[in-house]
């Protein structure tokens, strides 16, 4: 036997593939919003930079009630010493987020951005006194030891102790935009997923309830024909027309009311037409019935239930009645046949099993189905959903 050969995933998957190996990656910018990064950093120094001379100006003013002298640098110096500390703290930031935290040599990158730009508050601060013109607070020394024994290292410290924190904050800032971006982002896939796996569970269910039905309408024509041709011809119509109207509910997921009972009458009539002398139906006319919208196809397997159950094991005559009922913006559907009391009936067949699961899959909790016997020699299925006048927005129209 020759090996087939093995077909190219297809696009769909290569694409989940993709997205799979992309969620392993580190999170950079690019993926967070280059933008709003940017409008976060800068409301965020923007804070800092009216934070900083505002503190500035008023400990200069308590001071000055003191002793004479300005002990702070000038506004100037600072707003300038902030316009070019900006685009270094965008850089790291920046930075910090493609490396991320999931490694240790990360980890350190991260403290070793964070120290780097602390550092620069003093240097930057003094570069920008001398542009401004503005007279050094501290005594500038001769030389390196000059300088360890100055004030200086201690002022150098404190300003990049204040600048760690500050990074800080904006970093923690910008990595929590970030992640309620990717929390919302996930939210939303899993949202369409549920969607999407909702979508071909129905459609699954569906196709499981088609040749079912057909089936058994089949076998039911093929009954008469031998003895009575005419009427099987009359039923093969019957069964077009009840076909044409399969398809149609098939390629949706509600179909209106009064389709539903509709289909219903078709495939008991055609039942029918094969035990005439056995089966009485009770059906609701379709015209009197309310505007309302029901899943498709969910009462064909009660009907079907109620047929094959109700005649089986018995030569006596079955009545099947259909009962349709509105209660406290609630939607009953109700499906009676009679039945020998020796002929148990179990609620576990693949009909009453679809009609559970989709229940559950569109309405959840809201809706239920009830399949019991009231009494030895009848039969009840109960259909129980929200009552729906207009068109649910997860209908799907066939094109």
């Amino acid at each position: 036997m020759v090996a087939e050969p093995q077909a190219p995933a297809s696009t769909s998957t290569r694409e989940f593939e993709a997205d799979a190996d992309r969620a392993t990656l580190p999170r950079s910018a690019s993926t967070t919003g280059l933008r709003p990064t940017l409008l976060i950093l800068t409301a965020f120094w923007l804070y800092v930079l009216c934070s900083n001379v505002l503190y500035a100006y008023g400990m200069t003013v308590s001071l000055q009630a003191l002793s004479p002298g300005r002990v702070f640098a000038s506004w100037q110096a600072r707003v300038l010493e902030h316009v070019f500390l900006y685009p270094v703290l965008v850089g790291c930031v920046l930075l910090s987020l493609r490396l991320g935290w999931q490694r240790w040599s990360a980890v350190l990158l991260q403290v070793l951005l964070g120290l780097g730009f602390s550092i620069l508050g003093t240097p930057v601060l003094v570069t920008c006194q001398y542009l401004v013109g503005d007279p050094f607070v501290v005594k500038q020394a001769n030389s390196f030891a000059e300088f360890l024994a100055g004030p200086g290292p201690t002022l150098w410290l404190a300003g990049a102790t204040n600048l760690e924190l500050t990074y800080g904050f904006g970093l923690a800032l910008v990595t929590g935009f970030a992640l309620y971006r990717r929390f919302r982002d996930a939210q939303s896939r899993i949202a369409e997923l549920e969607r999407a796996w909702s979508t071909a569970r129905l459609s699954a269910l569906r196709a499981q309830l088609s040749p079912h039905t057909l089936f058994n309408l089949l076998h039911t024509i093929r009954g008469h024909i031998t003895w009575d041709p005419r009427a099987a011809q009359a039923m093969v119509v019957q069964l077009g027309d009840l076909l044409r109207r399969l398809l149609s509910a098939g390629e949706r997921d509600f179909s209106r009311l009064r389709d539903e009972i509709q289909f219903a009458r078709l495939y008991l009539e055609l039942q029918q037409k094969r035990f005439a002398d056995r089966l009485t139906l009770t059906i609701p006319d379709s015209d009197a019935l309310a505007d309302a919208w029901v899943p498709s196809l969910i009462m064909q397997p009660l009907v079907e239930n109620a047929v094959v159950h109700g005649l089986a094991g018995h030569e006596s005559p079955v009545a099947i009645r259909v009962e349709v009922a509105t209660e406290d913006g609630e939607l009953i559907l109700r499906v009676t046949n009679t039945r020998v009391p020796a002929n148990l009936v179990s609620g576990t067949g693949i009909g009453l099993r679809n009609v559970h699961e989709r229940l559950a899959v569109q309405f959840g909790a809201r809706a239920s189905l009830k399949a019991t016997a009231v009494d030895d020699g009848t039969w009840v299925a109960t259909i129980q959903l929200p009552l729906l006048q207009d068109r649910p927005k997860i209908d799907r129209q066939a094109p």
